[in-house]
């Protein structure tokens, strides 16, 4: 190989090198210890420690919109695009303890994927079906005892939904990505509440990094003075919006210093209001979560390309106080 093409190469491998090394971040700007997360990517998921260690870990090549470390340690995540897994974490091997596997429903001619579940307090786990166009809450013996069929003016086994949540007063917020809406259902599946988003003023433009717009939106929770928090996906954006729809609040794409949002993802709501983001598709001169109060002032960034990658979608913060709301 020429000399000249010698050099360039050994550039490209050093400047790849270095983007992919980006230094580790999990801190605070109290001096307190940062947090324990647990996450998945890279074909993998795991928890890792303030420190920086891997406490945990398993193979897992399936895509993770969601996932719960349950109360007794197990842990609740996807296995295959139609599948999700309760694991018994061990030393040695991890045990599948709970399994549910969605299949078509007779008008279904494509395939289903399952990017929100939730376990309940009953016991049941709630199951949003995209593709089938429905939500499911399932029981311990894996048989579905409730149904609620979804709205969907532009149905796709892949955009159909992503975060979906069951409310305190038994409704289901769910954010519709290929609408481009979230949308509250009752128990018996009426729509009663629609936010549509909007491109903020900026043109649609293509990509999951942050050159990429849109109103594909990922996250919602529903906040204890009734508005909804929204984690925009690629609108880059989180917002909060009052039951009439009026915004209240908001972090724009580069309006906190040091940090510009892509596809904004999860969402974590402490007692204290202070929010946790999740940041995916931003690159690693970003974090992939971080912390900020309400005043806007970022308290916690964590970043970690050796662990996890650019796909960090879906993510829980451990050891957060009672009350959090994710």
């Amino acid at each position: 190989m020429p000399v000249r093409l010698l050099l360039c190469s050994l550039c490209l491998v050093w400047s790849s090198n270095l983007v992919q090394g980006a230094e580790p971040l999990n801190q605070r700007t109290d001096g307190q210890p940062g947090y324990r997360v647990l996450a998945a990517d890279k074909g993998r998921l795991a928890i890792v420690q303030p420190t920086g260690k891997v406490e945990w870990q398993m193979a897992n090549p399936a895509e993770v919109h969601d996932v719960w470390r349950l109360p007794n340690g197990h842990i609740l995540l996807p296995a295959a695009r139609n599948k999700i897994v309760e694991v018994k974490p061990g030393a040695d091997r991890n045990e599948v303890v709970w399994q549910y596997e969605a299949q078509p429903v007779e008008s279904n001619k494509k395939h289903v994927e399952i990017h929100a579940f939730q376990p309940l307090a009953d016991g049941r786990v709630m199951v949003a079906e995209s593709g089938n166009g429905r939500i499911v809450e399932v029981d311990r013996a894996g048989k579905i005892v409730k149904t609620i069929p979804l709205t969907l003016e532009h149905p796709d086994p892949h955009r159909d939904t992503r975060m979906v949540r069951k409310l305190a007063n038994g409704h289901y917020l769910v954010c519709h990505e290929g609408d481009g809406k979230i949308r509250e259902y009752d128990a018996d599946g009426k729509v009663v509440w629609t936010y549509t988003l909007d491109l903020a003023g900026r043109p649609r433009s293509p990509g999951h990094g942050p050159e990429g717009h849109g109103t594909e939106v990922y996250g919602a929770v529903r906040l204890k003075n009734g508005n909804t928090l929204i984690a925009g996906g690629n609108n880059n954006r989180v917002f909060e919006v009052t039951p009439e729809g009026k915004t209240t609040w908001s972090i724009d794409q580069k309006e906190l210093p040091g940090i510009t949002l892509a596809w904004v993802t999860t969402l974590h709501v402490l007692p204290n209001g202070n929010i946790i983001v999740g940041n995916c598709h931003a690159g690693p001169e970003n974090p992939q979560l971080f912390e900020v109060t309400r005043d806007k002032q970022v308290v916690w960034r964590f970043r970690d390309f050796e662990t996890f990658g650019n796909g960090l979608a879906s993510s829980q913060i451990l050891d957060l106080p009672e009350g959090t709301i994710r």
